[in-house]
């Protein structure tokens, strides 16, 4: 391995204090996600917060407004759950955000002095997590590993523990713990043993203790193509009804599955986009959240009537919403000018906000503008903005491009998009094929062609970008990070003449390499969206390689890795760099002790300083 330059970290970013302080807020302001509350003590909650520096699990007492950190480790914690009596918490346990480890479990009140969290249920081994389904006398989990999936039930002990936990599922092919009846005796799973855990299928298992029964007591695939996602039961015990995401006419929607009679009712919601739902605790109506064109909606869906109201939010996106005891509707929700908040819209109409983070709160920042352009595979939608008090004509260019494949970006408060527009440069979104949001064609459209398929939307919105007015040809910047920084690395290889500097975080670099070394859940998810794994189909993977455009890179260009990360490995990522210091190219890199990512503020801002300095130097130069 070469010795590689490293990226250079300024001290500041700008020469007003005022701005600099302003844009390190954004990073720094304490944030907070939607709590989730104890089903049987809806006073006990969980949430995760930014709030120490680092994002961690905190319990928030609501009878007593007492709240308490629960997990402090360095590179922080998020995944986190807490029994139905309240009284404990489950945390997932990894080794510097290796996402490998196991769940363990505390008191909700705190651990006594000298005690240690327990690693529960006893006898399951490591892996990455594959669900977690928690009853008051039942416990389901997964783990994943090299050999596959594998799913164990427990059951409670009298001293409060759990009895060693029993293996009732393996597979070679990918699963999930996916949802637990009320009364804990049906057991869904979602599973790809048809070799594509791009779509799964759905079993349903009776549940007796901490075993359950051969015989399925329902099954439901849609087939080739075609997913399904369970959403939940009722909190209603011995109530089979199952609510199910299907997509039999291409788009995300909703059916009503009862279990025990292997009957459905589809809900014929009169909405565009796509549609997800959870349960009024009653079980007589639905949450509704209906995403269509980067916003999100709620609505209350009353079941016997089919009647559907929007419920007052303002516009923008929602991350999370669930529906408290008393019918109060929970949610966060952020849009480009307004940081996210966690809000309580209550029965009588009244909101406000619940969860208020201390400290400043983030400076907002500028709104996103839509634009559709039409491309090779039909239309794009891009989301855009300009910074504040821009001079008219072109402007230097972030094309931002978000990670998943299958996500989108949305119309949501970004500390890191409004760092760009503070240092001038508009920012692009582009809801490429594969993205998430608009159908099912859309987001499978990549199958067999990933990356160079969702670069010829790129090249669509960039064409737009600068025939419009909006963008410099010769500032032009690609950046993302996961997928993201895949389709950057791709970007600066197969379109070398479009771009100026290249920044790509924690990427895919060598897809035979990464292939090798990702986890298991990975793998099989390349295996669904390439037709077949290297050995099956080695020119597709070498087709859809940044290792393999690496000598037409021409543009400077920032990678930005993880020592830690199991989804893009650092083994690969190194040998693209080997290859770049081997051509001579201009590039930098940003190494840190961490996985997929980082939980910890101060080094969010030492790389997105290096980010946007990087950039600078090389427009400067070019």
């Amino acid at each position: 391995m070469s010795k590689h330059p490293s990226a250079e970290i300024p001290e500041t970013l700008f020469d007003d204090p005022a701005e600099e302080e302003r844009w390190r807020a954004r990073f720094s302001a304490p944030r907070n996600s939607l709590p989730d509350w104890a089903l049987d003590a809806p006073d006990r909650n969980l949430y995760v917060s930014n709030s120490s520096g680092v994002w961690e699990v905190y319990a928030w007492d609501r009878a007593t407004e007492t709240h308490r950190q629960v997990t402090d480790r360095p590179n922080g914690t998020t995944y986190a759950t807490i029994s139905p009596d309240g009284e404990t918490i489950w945390w997932f346990s990894d080794t510097d955000g290796n996402e490998f480890g196991r769940w363990v479990t505390e008191p909700f009140a705190g651990l006594p002095v000298d005690a240690s969290v327990a690693a529960a249920p006893p006898g399951v081994h490591e892996g990455y997590p594959a669900g977690l389904a928690l009853g008051a006398e039942v416990v389901v989990c997964g783990a994943s590993t090299d050999e596959g999936t594998t799913i164990w039930a427990s059951r409670a002990a009298e001293d409060g523990g759990y009895h060693p936990a029993r293996v009732i599922y393996q597979h070679e092919q990918d699963a999930d713990v996916a949802a637990l009846s009320h009364d804990e005796s049906l057991l869904v799973l979602a599973h790809s043993e048809h070799g594509d855990s791009r779509h799964p299928a759905l079993r349903v298992l009776r549940v007796r203790g901490d075993e359950v029964d051969d015989a399925p007591v329902a099954e439901k695939w849609d087939g080739t193509g075609k997913s399904l996602s369970a959403l939940g039961f009722p909190l209603i015990a011995g109530d089979p009804r199952l609510l199910v995401s299907h997509e039999r006419r291409g788009r995300s929607e909703l059916l009503i599955w009862d279990v025990e009679n292997d009957t459905e009712t589809e809900l014929l919601i009169d909405l565009p986009g796509e549609l997800s739902a959870s349960w009024y605790p009653n079980g007589t109506a639905l949450l509704v959240t209906h995403e269509h064109e980067a916003r999100c909606v709620l609505y209350h869906y009353d079941l016997a009537s089919g009647a559907l109201t929007r419920l007052p939010t303002a516009t923008g996106t929602v991350t999370g919403a669930d529906v408290r005891p008393d019918g109060t509707v929970e949610y966060s929700l952020s849009s480009a000018e307004r940081p996210a908040a966690v809000r309580a819209l209550y029965t009588d109409g009244s909101d406000a906000v619940i969860l208020q983070p201390g400290g400043t709160p983030a400076p907002p920042s500028q709104p996103l503008r839509d634009a559709f352009v039409e491309g090779p595979g039909g239309r794009v939608h891009a989301l855009y903005a300009r910074p504040e008090h821009a001079p008219d004509g072109p402007l230097p260019t972030v094309f931002s491009l978000h990670g998943g494949p299958h996500a989108a970006d949305e119309d949501r408060f970004s500390a890191y998009r409004a760092l760009w527009l503070d240092a001038g440069f508009a920012v692009v979104h582009v809801n490429y094929r594969g993205s998430t949001g608009y159908g099912s064609r859309w987001r499978d459209a990549i199958e067999g062609r990933p990356g160079l398929t969702e670069l010829e939307d790129v090249a669509a919105v960039h064409d737009w970008a600068v025939a419009s007015g909006l963008t410099d040809p010769d500032r032009s910047v690609v950046e993302g990070a996961s997928w993201g920084g895949y389709l950057t690395l791709m970007a600066l290889g197969t379109q070398p003449d479009r771009w100026a500097a290249g920044i790509a975080g924690v990427p895919v670099a060598d897809y035979l390499a990464a292939y090798e070394d990702e986890m298991e859940p990975l793998r099989a998810f390349d295996r669904a969206l390439f037709g077949g794994s290297p050995d099956e189909v080695p020119e597709r993977y070498r087709d859809c390689s940044p290792l393999t455009y690496v000598d037409k890179v021409r543009a400077p260009v920032l990678v930005l890795a993880g020592e830690n990360d199991p989804r893009c490995p650092i083994r690969q990522i190194d040998n693209y760099l080997d290859r770049l210091a081997a051509l001579g190219a201009t590039y930098e890199v940003y190494r840190y002790d961490a996985g997929h990512g980082s939980l910890v503020v101060a080094e969010s801002l030492r790389q997105r300083a290096a980010e946007v300095h990087f950039a600078r130097r090389a427009l400067a130069a070019g």
